[in-house]
């Protein structure tokens, strides 16, 4: 059994629902909790220190020998152990896992590294629970500021803060990480390919050229609650048809756009079956090649809505929830990683439009990304899928490209 499939049996029964298959492994919750006792595990096991920073994340360090003081420009590799709802197996989690691989291959082929090793996962990057992604990051990087961060809300009107609190996680102390940049020399993320590009050139590894634009708006159509037999049609101000009008320009824009747009989540007040709706509050999700696209995808999608609303006397409130430009992944990383992997032919070089941490963070350090294939291009679904095989190569690619930038 290699190192990566000994690892990779360990999670995979944490946070899996039964009768979906899906993963719900939501931010300082019980399944979470659960993979941040066996990511301590999987770092005591390997002689590693675990430090667990002031927004969430975790830290499993490999020092080199003799190493006095702080870590200092190391090599960091991970990505998020968080899931959507019911999510597949890989998106996350396949990055850590490989990380903890990939010092076992380099130990096992006696690499005394010169420079500091961490192995990290960043904390809510999902965004599934309290609605804003990247949380651990963007809070790292000031991207996202304490105050709102700590009153963000999930479903049942829990607070971060009074999440954090009942895991018995200190709130006090959110915020930048000053250490960050001195630290972190490059941080390199694996991740399954959330799409099939790798599937069609029959490659089981790329690396990542860019992150395209994307964001969240949070839509508000506001109408009048009332019977849903008594009251005629003429009457009523359901707030429903103005989203399901939105819903379905939404599609229409992205497609003149060349861009995507989808609305996955809503909220309907009161939700009763037998109820017209006084609220129907839902989510935009919106992303783009360019930001000039993105821009006037939205401002699109709004003025359509807007329009609906004004056609069904429906109010409307547009809230940008949050906005992450074009990330421009580094050359220098980029390029020393493709030499690395040049043993493999030609490693396909692509962009993605799904976020990760690796795009947060490259604001304040070098990053880059290498993708393991997905056969089948379905991802944030019990559907995901990555071949043993080629997370097995993508595990070996992780160790060598971490060879060549610590030995």
């Amino acid at each position: 059994m290699t190192a990566f499939d000994s690892l990779w049996s360990t999670i995979l029964d944490v946070g899996q629902h039964r009768s979906t298959r899906g993963y719900r492994r939501f931010a300082w919750g019980e399944a979470d909790l659960a993979l941040r006792e066996w990511f301590r595990d999987c770092a005591a096991k390997r002689g590693m220190d675990v430090e667990e920073d002031r927004n969430g994340n975790l830290w499993a360090w490999w020092l080199p020998n003799g190493w006095i003081g702080e870590p200092t420009g190391a090599f960091v590799t991970g990505s998020h152990l968080d899931s959507v709802p019911d999510g597949g197996a890989y998106d996350g989690p396949l990055g850590v896992v490989s990380a903890f691989a990939a010092i076992d291959i380099l130990r096992g082929r006696g690499v005394e590294p010169v420079i500091p090793i961490a192995v990290t996962a960043f904390s809510d990057e999902e965004g599934a629970r309290f609605g804003v992604a990247c949380v651990g990051s963007q809070l790292s990087t000031g991207a996202l500021a304490p105050d709102r961060a700590l009153s963000l809300r999930d479903n049942d009107g829990i607070t971060l803060a009074e999440a954090m609190t009942r895991a018995g996680r200190p709130t006090a102390h959110l915020g930048v990480d000053e250490s960050l940049v001195e630290r972190v020399g490059v941080y390199v993320e694996l991740h399954v390919e959330q799409g099939r590009a790798l599937d069609l050139v029959d490659k089981p590894v790329a690396v990542a050229s860019s992150i395209w634009p994307h964001g969240r708006w949070e839509f508000t159509f506001t109408g009048e609650a009332n019977h849903a037999g008594a009251t005629r049609l003429v009457d009523r101000r359901d707030p429903m048809l103005a989203y399901a009008s939105s819903v379905h320009s939404a599609r229409n824009a992205a497609a003149v756009h060349d861009a995507v747009a989808t609305f996955g989540k809503i909220k309907v007040l009161p939700n009763g079956a037998n109820a017209i709706p006084s609220e129907v509050k839902a989510w935009l999700d919106a992303r783009a090649a360019d930001e000039e696209t993105l821009s006037k995808l939205v401002a699109q999608i709004e003025s359509e809505a807007r329009g609906h609303a004004e056609v069904d006397r429906i109010g409307l409130e547009v809230f940008a929830e949050s906005i992450t430009p074009i990330v421009e992944f580094p050359a220098a990383p980029r390029e020393r990683l493709a030499r690395a992997l040049a043993h493999l032919g030609e490693v396909p070089v692509l962009p993605t439009a799904a976020g990760h941490d690796a795009g947060i963070l490259s604001e304040k350090v070098p990053t880059a990304m290498l993708f393991v294939r997905n056969p089948t291009g379905v991802s944030h679904s019990p559907d995901e899928y990555a071949s043993a095989e080629d997370c097995n190569v993508g595990a070996l690619a992780l160790a060598d490209v971490m060879t060549d930038w610590v030995s």
